[in-house]
């Protein structure tokens, strides 16, 4: 299939990696599972047996007639440990290579439908200064966009940094979440090439 270029011309492209299906439960399933293994899962809190204390018991049995307690540190009382306590733990879902690619290539297609991935043979700056990369987002009429490359440029990235709703990603660390966060993808030919080998 072929796909038109910004800057005049189209690209040829497999269909496989960009015609694909729209699969909305498989894409929502790898977001769902993309962003629950950024969790930290690092909350914890203490059960009764990790609390400080409450070794002895805190009085008599009977004759006080107060109510029987074994331990200061019961979960009933102020000071002590929480009955069902947090634990660290892994949020990982499992998701396979096959369903993390056949997500990516039903995502990719999409952007192409609606018209929201924009190619261009090239995209470089002769210095790594913001005012030069908006300028040159303004001629492709982009304000909320995700810069796409093959690789990870500094110029690129020192020049976006600053820029509200535009993020930068080489093919290599993208990911589905950050497909669908900006409204519109602009990528450079030899990282749809990329994409397209990996794919495929």
């Amino acid at each position: 299939m072929k796909l038109k270029l910004q800057d005049n011309g189209s690209v040829d492209v497999a269909e496989a990696a960009f015609g694909a299906d729209f699969n909305e439960p498989l894409i929502h399933q790898v977001v769902t599972a993309y962003l629950a293994g950024s969790r930290a899962g690092t909350k914890a809190q203490k059960n009764r047996a990790a609390v400080r204390g409450g070794g002895a018991k805190p009085w008599a049995q009977k004759g006080t007639g107060r109510a029987r307690a074994g331990t200061s540190r019961s979960p009933i009382w102020v000071g002590g440990g929480r009955t069902f306590a947090a634990q660290p733990r892994s949020f990982d879902q499992k998701v396979n290579k096959k369903m993390y690619r056949a997500a990516m290539r039903s995502v990719l297609s999409e952007l192409v439908r609606k018209d929201r991935l924009v190619i261009v043979n090239e995209l470089t700056l002769e210095a790594p200064k913001t005012k030069l990369l908006a300028t040159k987002l303004k001629e492709y009429d982009l304000d909320n966009v995700l810069i796409l490359n093959e690789a990870f440029d500094e110029k690129l990235f020192l020049a976006a940094r600053n820029l509200p709703n535009v993020g930068i990603c080489d093919v290599s660390s993208m990911d589905p979440v950050v497909l669908i966060r900006f409204e519109k993808v602009l990528v450079t030919v030899p990282a749809l090439k990329l994409i397209e080998e990996r794919l495929s």
